[in-house]
């Protein structure tokens, strides 16, 4: 994992044009979308978005469905939808889309609300 002060610095190198994207993941052994993903985090809520999360971010079964329809309805790209709706990344809103299509309820998750383990088998 990477600082947030760290991921700040090479967003400025990359906004300064000091560097081209290639010369900076090659410099800092990151991957390109790993730094487009980061400055699109900066560009769209600042330097607290760098932060990794400590937690889940806990999101409403209406939020997942309207995300998830807006991105179907052809009017909005992921990129669009995920910033419209805060999500984390690209790949939570993947989620909920094959979890919609594929007929299953999107869950709500929020407050008061935990995944609980299937019990396995017992040993002894």
């Amino acid at each position: 994992m990477y600082s947030s002060e760290f991921k700040y610095v090479v967003i400025m190198a990359y906004k300064n044009d000091d560097y081209t994207v290639q010369e900076l993941c090659l410099k800092y052994h990151i991957n390109e979308t790993t730094l487009r993903r980061w400055v699109e985090r900066y560009e769209a809520e600042g330097i607290g978005r760098l932060e990794d999360s400590k937690t889940w971010k806990k999101y409403s079964k209406e939020l997942k469905e309207a995300a998830v329809l807006d991105y179907l309805s052809g009017d909005y790209t992921y990129k669009e939808v995920v910033r419209k709706y805060h999500i984390w990344s690209d790949s939570v809103l993947n989620r909920w889309i094959n979890t919609y299509n594929s007929h299953r309820e999107l869950k709500d998750m929020g407050k008061g609300r935990i995944r609980s383990m299937t019990n396995g088998r017992k040993t002894t």
